[in-house]
């Protein structure tokens, strides 16, 4: 972890932070502990050394660091309250005043899910239950903390039978936190497929706005998809974008947002170049429309300064561009039209920028 005062001390927007990959280790050791669920050590440091890691290694590699802990946190109304609740505390600490967390309700439930997740045996906590649970928490650390919160929920790549629900809970739950649907998962699997095809044009019919995992480690032919045919809002990742210059262009032209994570595309092996010559520097330098985010912070021990410090000690990124990243993050939140102008006054007036009448 970094020690130091952060990189960019203002007021800051995530967009791109997954809610199972920023619980606290304490919590995860709690919650094992009290529901007699073997961990794979009994210590924070411990715990850690064997869920999060700091050398590139594969997609795979990092997927696999979920089975190690979920198990004790899934199923259980208190734990899944109590992560959301501490995410909001981490997340304001961290200078953060508008994130929107993401993750999938049915990874999160013991019962009315096929499979059931991480081994669980049959409960009684449903994917609708776990949506309402993590609001509660969401709401009283908005309260608490002074922060503004939403959720984007997932729709997993490899459950595609998974997806009509999802659809179903961003309808029951809009705007209840809840502000936009997401694919996420394996990316050799087929988006289009016709229940997330159906769930997306359901969601865009409906008026629930619509991001995509796409081109972290897949080719920029799963971009065009999401663009073309999920007709997604925003890009999770889509660092492989430069594979195909002329979709970039047109994105560009688009201005559709891409929610870039430097660390975590180093950690994972998405982006094998050092950070000197990441595909970050390139949507800097084009002017695209982009935010920097910390995605799984528990498996990469890090925080969303972790991000801002590698732009700017490895990629040359000033106070200016971290000024520019996050109003385009604010222009680009799933936001309320009201909201959003409220928002971007916050920043704008943090940033000095008031007086100069440019928005």
């Amino acid at each position: 972890m970094e020690s130091g005062p952060p990189v960019f001390d203002k007021p800051k927007v995530e967009l791109h932070v997954h809610l199972d990959g920023a619980i606290k280790p304490e919590t995860i050791l709690y919650f094992g502990k009290k529901r007699g669920i073997h961990l794979p050590a009994d210590t924070v440091d411990g715990l850690l050394k064997q869920i999060s890691y700091d050398e590139p290694e594969t997609l795979t590699h990092f997927l696999q660091k979920f089975a190690l802990y979920m198990p004790a946190i899934a199923g259980d109304r208190e734990a899944i309250q109590r992560i959301a609740y501490e995410f909001v505390e981490m997340k304001a600490k961290e200078g953060v005043i508008y994130v929107e967390v993401r993750y999938s309700p049915h990874l999160l439930a013991n019962c009315g899910v096929d499979p059931i997740p991480w081994n669980q045996k049959k409960g009684d906590l449903t994917p609708d239950e776990v949506v309402s649970f993590v609001n509660q928490g969401l709401k009283d650390g908005e309260k608490d903390f002074n922060i503004k919160v939403k959720s984007i929920l997932c729709c997993m790549r490899n459950k595609p039978s998974w997806s009509p629900e999802v659809l179903e809970l961003c309808k029951k739950y809009w705007n209840d936190t809840v502000v936009a649907i997401d694919l996420a998962g394996d990316e050799s699997v087929i988006a289009a497929c016709s229940d997330h095809r159906k769930a997306y044009e359901e969601a865009e019919r409906c008026g629930i706005h619509r991001t995509v995992h796409a081109g972290e480690v897949g080719t920029s032919e799963v971009i065009k998809e999401a663009v073309n045919i999920l007709k997604t809002e925003r890009i999770g990742h889509g660092y492989h974008i430069f594979e195909d210059e002329q979709l970039y262009k047109q994105l560009l032209k688009q201005n559709i947002h891409f929610e870039l994570c430097p660390w975590s595309s180093h950690l994972t092996g998405a982006c094998k170049t050092s950070f000197e010559e990441h595909p970050v520097i390139r949507f800097m330098k084009d002017g695209a429309n982009y935010s920097l985010n910390s995605d799984d912070p528990l498996i990469f021990r890090s925080t969303i300064d972790t991000d801002y410090r590698i732009a700017r000690d490895h990629m040359k990124f000033t106070e200016g561009e971290f000024k520019k990243l996050n109003i385009n993050a604010a222009k680009s939140s799933f936001l309320k039209e009201q909201d959003k102008k409220e928002l971007l006054y916050k920043l704008y007036e943090a940033y000095g920028m008031v007086k100069s009448k440019e928005f």
